[in-house]
């Protein structure tokens, strides 16, 4: 079995990594670690939680071990497609560079132009940045890219998604062509295929997984749900996924919920907050100081639920997530393996439940071809619970007089005076010379007939004078 020691990393890398109480890479860090070593480019293809960030961040600290760099030149180069992902990089790069002396730069969204830019000013060894934020430094004059020796490209798929391939494209263009290039993708979609053709010179291709599988050790069941009015599915939907959350008793030790729209996921955190659960919201609207604060305390394990949008989908590197459950079903399958990547990470069990509307079903059935698996369908709690409540109801209303009994005795009550009346002996009408209208109008005597006893009396005295006249 293959061991760090045997990856001819620095010393001193090595140090780091056993006192972080890693012994045993895993496959993509054994197959990604020596060809990186060796100046070669490389192109990495894992699933989620496989290890991918240490499998480039290993070598890049042993390459940059020697050197130094210049002000506003970095020697190398980690670009990432979200904040938190960014900054999951520099964690690593601080564990395991504890004991070289190597300098880094974050560059993220959310935080001052000017703390970054007294960081570049120094000079950096290893800069990590999200593609705009990045390119915002480079167009104020404050960044040159002309000494990259190490480009790296983290979770390149979702770059695709995020619609930053024409910047990371820009990019390439203004790093040299002699640089060393990691690209490193969870799937391949034919645009990705293009870019390594393109920028990539002879990768090591390492693929340790099928493409877009999820882990085995991740239990998969799905609800096939359909509310009882259009009006009703929402709330009814967030009913389904507390009372999923509940059938998981102490099992679920913490949770993230995915949604697929920025509204939905302030929706749903608040209706869980309602309901008692402890429960916040995270994506991209919000300020970076409130997503910062919000992760921290989900992985201090002071939080129980996260809800998110895919923009945490990935580079969360929080190892005990007992529980994935998606409120939505994603729009873009792989999306899905993503997401629920997030649970059963190194080695351990998961679980991830999903919720499924019939518009979303043609989504859904992309997940099944893509994964190469049916997911287990899994009882409506919904109907169950609503039983009980249906037998009351129709208790209830046996107890109750229908409507339709109701005014059938009103009409049985009025038809006994017409009854009374109808054996009454009434005298002939008396023959009159006025026309039908006039009868209508009126009867014998100086009564109005036909208005109804209801009738005010000034109403009758307009007609009386009418006659008169």
């Amino acid at each position: 079995m293959t061991k760090f020691s045997d990856l001819n990393l620095n010393p001193k890398v090595l140090k780091a990594i056993d006192e972080a109480g890693y012994e045993t890479p895993t496959p993509i860090q054994a197959g990604a670690i020596p060809p990186a070593l060796e100046g070669r480019d490389v192109l990495g293809i894992a699933q989620t939680g496989t290890g991918k960030t240490a499998s480039f961040t290993l070598p890049l600290i042993t390459m940059l071990a020697r050197g130094r760099a210049r002000a506003r030149m970095p020697r190398s180069l980690v670009l990432c497609p979200t904040r938190e992902l960014a900054a999951q990089v520099a964690e690593n790069f601080d564990t395991y560079a504890k004991h070289v002396k190597l300098t880094k730069a974050l560059l993220i969204g959310g935080v001052s132009f000017k703390e970054q830019d007294v960081l570049i000013d120094k000079g950096v060894d290893v800069l990590i940045a999200t593609p705009g934020r990045l390119l915002d430094h480079f167009e104020r004059g404050k960044l040159i890219l002309s000494d990259v020796k190490v480009m790296v490209v983290d979770e390149a798929d979702r770059m695709l998604d995020m619609g930053f391939i024409p910047d990371i494209e820009r990019i390439f263009g203004l790093t040299p062509f002699t640089r060393q290039t990691l690209f490193f993708s969870a799937t391949m979609a034919p645009e990705i295929e293009r870019i390594t053709n393109t920028f990539l010179s002879a990768p090591e291709r390492i693929e340790v997984a099928r493409q877009a599988t999820a882990s085995e050790t991740i239990e998969q069941g799905v609800v096939m749900f359909k509310g009882s009015r259009r009006d009703r599915e929402p709330s009814e939907k967030r009913r389904v996924l507390r009372m999923l959350i509940d059938s998981e008793g102490e099992t679920c030790t913490n949770a993230i919920i995915f949604c697929n729209r920025k509204t939905d996921v302030d929706i749903v955190a608040k209706s869980l907050k309602k309901y008692g659960y402890d429960a916040a919201p995270i994506h991209g609207d919000l300020d970076q100081s409130q997503r910062t604060r919000t992760l921290d305390g989900f992985r201090n394990g002071e939080l129980k639920f996260l809800v998110a949008s895919d923009v945490a989908a990935r580079g969360l590197d929080v190892p005990s997530v007992s529980h994935v459950f998606n409120f939505d079903v994603p729009s873009h399958a792989e999306d899905y393996v993503h997401r629920i990547g997030r649970t059963g990470r190194a080695g351990r069990e998961g679980k991830a439940l999903m919720i499924c509307i019939p518009r979303d079903e043609k989504n859904f059935d992309a997940i099944e071809k893509l994964i190469q698996k049916e997911i287990p369908r899994l009882d409506n709690p919904l109907k169950a619970d609503k039983a009980p409540e249906a037998e009351g109801a129709a208790e209830t209303e046996e107890k109750k007089p229908s409507r339709s009994s109701r005014s059938r005795s009103r009409s049985r009550k009025s038809d006994k005076p017409a009854e009374a009346e109808a054996s009454t002996p009434q005298e002939p009408a008396p023959k009159t010379t006025r026309s039908r209208s006039s009868d209508r109008r009126s009867g014998s005597g100086n009564k109005v007939v036909g208005m109804g006893d209801h009738m005010p009396e000034f109403i009758a005295l307009s007609f009386e004078q009418r006659r008169a006249s």
